[in-house]
């Protein structure tokens, strides 16, 4: 059954989240350094207790099911959850549910040994450790299929060679996640990768340089160079050639959470938005009664309901669906329209509040930003148009003819061969009546 309510229990819970998130969540933005800088103690000063009230309130790691301490909810549940995460950088994290973690948790639990999750799996379920997914190089970019890193069988290990690129989190992390060529010769292109489980203080990893982008707290995305890293042969996460399956048991999850995140950061710009259109005034009278301004607002109204409603839409498939392959067109869908809803509010929230908007006071560039980062992380915007494209067309069929059926002329001769004569009929009875009045 569709419905657009939201169990009454469970709204009690979102409400609980929402409280805690503006009032305990919300400051630590702007009292701490990166989110995932758990060796920080100001970190254990300040979001464990957080964290602990989460734990007691049976709300952490949900995503996880009860037999790793979760809840096992849903991606509809998940996703109105993340609507209030998003509030705050600090929101995932305090909830169990910060990315690259959650991905990483869902591979490890999937493909990981007892021995590998009892050493990864279950501090990091715990938030004692963070985790890398190093898959992205500096000459690969969004194409897998580019990637030059190799892992060769030496013995019981692989050894591993190349670089990797923007591999976040990489400084903070415990272990990684790190996809390698094992069978460069194979005939699928998608069967020449393997995934692997790697220690952070294997020797033969180093990063090169840390980058950042406007807005961040700290530079968190490495560089990094892999040179003769031993791996265990265990350590394969999946068959050999199976990096891409393996991959995807993170990927769309996780871009369903972003895109929550994501109209959270959008709506606290409208918010924001409506509010100084309501306060300033400009040649003695409100903003908010300039019919341009108003303009704004209403399209970015419209756009946070089409986006949610895109969204929620997509999360009860994946709910009433098999696997995540049977709606891979609705989460590229909210992948290839995120950033051009973030963009578009928070563009429009910093015009509306004028030099104060572009300061760095006002965390709108910081949001504009991030519409450029949230087009490139998980796939570029242009890959999901692509999948989208392409799923849609499998839906249809070319026609022969030179001319369409949709045509008028056609659409009229096919009618008339249906109702034609009964038409004609009808009209005849008519006017034979009248004339026989007369």
């Amino acid at each position: 059954m569709w419905s657009f309510e939201t169990d009454p229990d469970f709204q009690k819970e979102l409400d609980w989240i929402a409280d805690l998130i503006r009032e305990e969540v919300e400051p630590l933005d702007h009292v701490l350094g990166s989110q995932w800088n758990i060796h920080d103690p100001a970190f254990e000063e300040l979001v464990r207790p957080l964290q602990r009230k989460v734990k007691d309130r049976g709300l952490w790691a949900c995503h996880l099911g009860p037999e790793l301490g979760g809840k096992g909810y849903g991606q509809l549940k998940l996703a109105l959850m993340n609507e209030q995460f998003g509030q705050s950088r600090f929101g995932p994290i305090v909830f169990g549910s910060q990315a690259p973690d959650t991905g990483n948790s869902e591979i490890l639990a999937h493909y990981g040994t007892a021995d590998q999750k009892r050493k990864y799996l279950e501090p990091l379920l715990d938030n004692r450790i963070v985790s890398c997914f190093a898959i992205t190089e500096p000459q690969g970019g969004s194409d897998p299929l580019g990637f030059a890193m190799t892992a060769v069988r030496d013995g019981d290990e692989w050894v591993l060679n190349g670089e990797k690129w923007f591999a976040s989190n990489a400084r903070f992390a415990k272990f990684f996640i790190v996809m390698a060529v094992t069978d460069p010769d194979a005939t699928n292109p998608y069967q020449r990768a393997s995934m692997f489980l790697v220690d952070a203080d294997t020797p033969g990893l180093e990063i090169i340089r840390n980058y950042g982008f406007y807005g961040e707290a700290e530079d968190v995305h490495g560089h990094m160079r892999w040179t003769d890293v031993r791996v265990p042969a265990e350590n394969m996460l999946g068959d050999r050639g199976e990096a891409f399956v393996v991959a995807q048991v993170r990927l769309s999850g996780g871009r369903m959470h972003h895109a929550m995140r994501t109209l959270a950061e959008s709506t606290r710009c409208f918010d924001m938005m409506c509010e100084r259109a309501l306060s300033r005034t400009t040649k003695g009278v409100p903003l908010a009664t300039l019919q341009m301004v108003q303009e704004k607002i209403a399209d970015s109204w419209v756009q946070l309901r089409q986006f949610r409603l895109l969204i929620l839409e997509t999360a009860w498939l994946a709910d009433n669906t098999p696997d995540w392959k049977a709606v891979r067109r609705n989460v590229s869908a909210v992948k290839a329209i995120m950033p051009k809803v973030l963009h578009d509010i928070s563009e429009r929230a910093l015009q509306i509040h004028g030099s104060l908007g572009l300061s760095s006071e006002a965390p709108f560039t910081d949001a504009l930003v991030n519409s450029y980062h949230i087009a490139l992380a998980d796939g570029p915007t242009e890959v999901h148009k692509l999948v989208v494209a392409r799923e849609t067309l499998k839906e249809y069929q070319p026609i022969e003819e030179m001319f369409p059926h949709y045509l008028k002329h056609r659409q009229h001769a096919a009618a008339m061969e249906l109702y034609g004569d009964r038409r004609d009929a009808a009209r005849a009875e008519i006017e034979g009546g009248a004339k026989a009045a007369i």
